[in-house]
């Protein structure tokens, strides 16, 4: 069996922390943000740690499967 590749588009958007959470950047930031609220741009700042479900997706794309 040859050896399957993580995919390279999880690569540069998640990150795991030393206890295996997944790290992402906030999502709805990129373009529109004249309708959104300042309270939702202020608290989307940074980086979050994605749900469980979530995370398991990311992380069948991060591992070998």
């Amino acid at each position: 069996m040859p050896k399957l590749k993580s995919k390279s588009s999880a690569k540069k958007r998640f990150k795991l922390t030393g206890t295996g959470k997944v790290v992402a950047a906030a999502s709805r930031r990129r373009h529109g943000l004249s309708k959104r609220s300042q309270k939702m741009k202020r608290q989307s700042r940074g980086t979050m740690i994605l749900s469980d479900a979530d995370a398991r997706l990311v992380k069948s794309y991060l591992y070998h499967r």
